[in-house]
């Protein structure tokens, strides 16, 4: 498997997105880990970011705004994720159509019947999560692309599964835009197009998993590939009834295994999409029932 398994994408510019800052030349620096833009000041942070990643005024400013918003709901609260976030330009990962609404609180639709999850649910889980540097990070549903490079700017070792064919090459295809145009933390990332409840056992085990996707149960071979002390978040419910859980794999000193779960969110619902199933290379259905 290459670094970053990339189909060719057939699909516009127009249709991505983003082609207005894609189409525009290499950003100005290069990207450096230990770089943080100012977080205490609105036009200080719109000013570095222009200066070092040539991105629009206008959404920065959006995106300054929704993360103090993350801020007070308590979604975000250490500078490490609080960076990921506003090193991510989610105008990038959504549709045309979308665009006027990137930073509104709530998931978008992103077509072939998936959706873009809403800033503060991406926000809560990553941080849950917390990656750390050099720490190897398995999502299940790669979507828009979105969470996978907002993970890249957590850690360099990023692997994720997207089971629409189509909707893979698509995010594939912003991928290696933004990568040809700078955005170099995209490089950590690996891709395949596959049923993502079986995981990814070649790479495993991961430090830390995030399932972007509903399910009544945690997969077996998710939590198996999960590593002693190893934490992952998972939506579990039925369908319109689903809880984000943080599932920590609990090793004690005799080796024995205990699964500790909790609720992020305390109790409220927060729908995902399904967590469908490849039959016979077709997606049909879903996981739920085992």
């Amino acid at each position: 498997m290459k670094r970053r398994d990339f189909l060719t994408g057939t699909t516009s510019a127009m249709l991505l997105g983003a082609m207005p800052r894609l189409a525009m030349a290499k950003v100005p620096m290069p990207y450096d880990r230990g770089a943080t833009p100012p977080m205490d000041d609105r036009k200080a942070f719109i000013d570095w970011m222009v200066q070092h990643r040539d991105e629009d005024a206008n959404f920065l400013g959006q995106r300054y705004d929704r993360l103090l918003q993350l801020i007070a709901h308590k979604d975000v609260w250490d500078d490490r994720n609080k960076r990921a976030y506003l090193m991510t330009p989610r105008e990038d990962f959504v549709t045309a159509a979308n665009l006027s609404r990137v930073y509104e609180w709530h998931y978008l639709d992103i077509g072939y019947g998936v959706t873009i999850t809403g800033p503060h649910t991406v926000a809560r889980m990553t941080e849950t999560i917390d990656p750390q540097f050099g720490e190897k990070v398995l999502e299940v549903g790669t979507g828009s692309g979105y969470q996978s490079a907002y993970l890249a700017n957590l850690t360099d070792k990023v692997w994720t599964i997207e089971i629409i064919k189509p909707l893979f090459e698509r995010t594939g295809k912003v991928y290696d835009d933004l990568i040809a145009k700078g955005y170099n933390e995209y490089s950590a990332i690996h891709r395949k197009n596959d049923d993502g409840y079986y995981g990814w056992s070649e790479f495993a085990p991961f430090d830390k998993i995030i399932v972007t996707c509903g399910i009544d149960h945690v997969p077996p071979p998710l939590l198996q590939q999960l590593k002693p002390n190893g934490v992952m978040v998972i939506p579990i419910g039925p369908p319109g009834a689903q809880h984000v859980l943080k599932i920590v794999k609990n090793q004690a000193a005799d080796g024995s295994i205990a699964v500790e779960r909790s609720d992020i969110y305390h109790g409220s619902i927060v729908n995902f999409v399904p967590f469908t199933r490849l039959k016979d290379g077709t997606v049909s259905g879903t996981h739920n029932g085992g």
